[in-house]
This record gives structure tokens, sequence and C-alpha cells, in this order.
């Protein structure tokens, strides 16, 4: 059974960059789409990136486009969510979530309806 624990997190000035991680056990992580989400004190979740196959582009949510960058490593299990360039907005908790490749669909729907989830790292962009 896929189990995922995100990490990485932490406190970081603005305009600073952190580099999240998300392993999988139980399972081969190559085989499943991955999706990024945070959600901030108060306000709703908020998907960020997702990625199907290494051949497949990746998604940016239209706020962290062109500062955050998803990236696979099949041989250590993990998908990396590099943050740069980080704003006192991008304070959140982040999660990641996975689905099987054949239910993934590139689109938020089957990660949320039925992925299976990580418990969150904290993220804080404060001076």
């Amino acid at each position: 059974q896929l189990q995922l624990v995100e990490s990485g997190g932490g406190l970081v000035q603005p305009g600073g960059s952190l580099r999240l991680s998300c392993t999988a056990s139980g399972n081969t992580l190559g085989y499943y789409a991955i999706g990024w989400f945070r959600q901030a004190p108060g306000k709703e979740r908020e998907g960020i990136s997702r990625i199907g196959t290494s051949d497949d582009g990746a998604y940016y949510s239209p706020s962290v486009r062109g500062r955050f960058t998803i990236s696979r490593d099949n041989a250590e299990n993990t998908v990396f969510l590099q943050m740069n360039s980080l704003k006192p907005e991008d304070t959140a908790v982040y999660y990641c979530a996975a689905v099987p490749l054949g239910m993934y669909s590139d689109s938020w729907t089957q990660l949320i309806e039925s992925g299976v989830w990580g418990q969150g790292t904290q993220v804080t962009v404060s001076s």
C-alpha cells in the first residue's frame, strides 16, 4: 500500500528557496501521477503543480508558474518541488498526493477524489 511522506518545509525569508520532497514507500512512485497542493490558514486547498509520466508536461498554477518546478527521481522513489523566489503568500501547509497513472487524466479531480495523501509539511515565508 502506497504511503507518502513530505519533507523539506521550514522558515525562509522572502526571495529564498526551499525544496520539498514527497517520498513514497510501499509501492513504486513511477507508476503514479503526483500533485502538490497547499492550504493556507483560512483558505481553501489549492492545487499548485502536477505531473504524470516523466514524458508528460508538468502543470503549474498561475500563482507559482515560473518560480516552482516539479520533478521526479524514480531511483529515490521521490517527487520534488523546487520553490524559488518565495513570497509571504506562499506560506501554507504543502501536501503531495498520488493516483495511479491509469486513473489520471491530467486534471486535479482524480488526485483530489482518489489520491493517496501525505501528512503535509509547513512552509513559512517571513522576514
